[in-house]
């Protein structure tokens, strides 16, 4: 089976190729003889039902500073020429980011799009999390200043983030003495018309935030993601160190929970965050990473895996 894939990403040119879980991806595709084509969301376009995009074909090897290459631009139809469309761009989750899954939900019905991109825009991280209560730490959405201030009295140490925050970035801890509250709550209100989100710090998060990748509704691997030194996030992204490690059996059910209802809503490629083996605090869609670091600790190919599952709904679809 040969399929043509367009990938929409963010520039290629600024990847780091060692961990990048959407080259790892496109390897995998050119490995498996798919043709492949680049494209950045801001390329979309509609009219009269169709959506189209100015695509690079591209070619990709694991060589820094040479790791792409680009042919001729064209015109790609995604409706009509393309048979699977990977929605790769980081977030922030955006009025861009919206609007893309609004075109490319026109055309969902021919063409494969991973994530289902009318699934990806109502199931945003840290918002379709709150679907689950039964297995989230202590958690407030909230805008006011007071209220922040009385779940702090609550939970004695907090953590405040930015709602469709990405990659571990303004994420701050509060003590129990509320030091600096006032002014985090005022700067983010500055930043962010959305509410923002509080939570009761986690101790155990010293000891790792475990990525749990799942496809198409079933466990693949995780890795556990231990924060830097003087640090409490362990994003990758901002200096976390990726170690292996099994699943817990409270891991287990809240996989076999969430599970299901990914698989329904075509959330093929989902990573969850969970701390201290039983906490849930992320629901990842929109561009889940983590498959490079797996396959280095547990030799599992999931990017393979990702692309078996991927043929099997392009064959199920017809």
């Amino acid at each position: 089976m040969s399929l043509t894939v367009a990938v929409q990403m963010d520039p290629i040119a600024h990847i780091n190729i060692a961990g990048d879980s959407t080259f790892a991806l496109m390897l995998t595709a050119q490995q498996r003889g798919h043709k492949l084509f680049h494209y950045n969301a801001e390329d979309l376009n509609y009219s009269n039902g169709r959506v189209w995009a100015k695509a690079d074909p591209v070619t990709v090897q694991r060589v820094v500073g040479d790791h792409y290459s680009f042919g001729e631009p064209v015109s790609l139809n995604l409706g009509d020429e393309a048979d699977v469309i990977l929605m790769r761009q980081d977030p922030p989750f955006d009025l861009g980011y919206i609007t893309a899954t609004h075109l490319l939900e026109r055309i969902a019905h021919k063409t494969l799009v991973v994530n289902d991109p009318a699934s990806v825009r109502n199931a945003p991280e840290k918002v379709f999390v709150l679907d689950y209560p039964q297995f989230m730490p202590p958690t407030l959405v909230t805008r006011s200043l007071d209220e922040a201030r009385a779940f702090l009295a609550q939970h004695g140490e907090i953590v405040i983030k930015p709602l469709h925050g990405n990659g571990g970035k303004a994420i701050f801890k509060v003590g129990a003495d509320g030091a600096n509250l006032s002014a985090l709550i005022e700067v983010f209100n500055t930043m962010w018309r959305e509410p923002h989100m509080v939570q009761a710090f986690l101790p155990a998060v010293a000891k790792g935030d475990k990525r749990i990748v799942l496809i198409d509704g079933e466990v693949a691997g995780a890795i556990n993601r231990l924060p830097g030194e003087g640090e409490i996030r362990s994003n990758l992204a901002v200096g976390g160190s990726a170690v292996k490690t099994e699943l817990t059996e409270k891991e287990r059910e809240i996989c076999a929970v969430l599970g299901p209802e990914l698989k329904k809503r075509g959330l093929l490629f989902v990573g969850i965050d969970v701390i201290g083996g039983e906490w849930l605090t992320e629901i990842n869609v929109t561009s889940p990473t983590g498959i490079v670091a797996i396959e280095r600790f547990d030799g599992t190919d999931v990017a393979g895996l990702i692309w078996d599952a991927i043929e099997r709904k392009v064959v199920e679809r017809g």
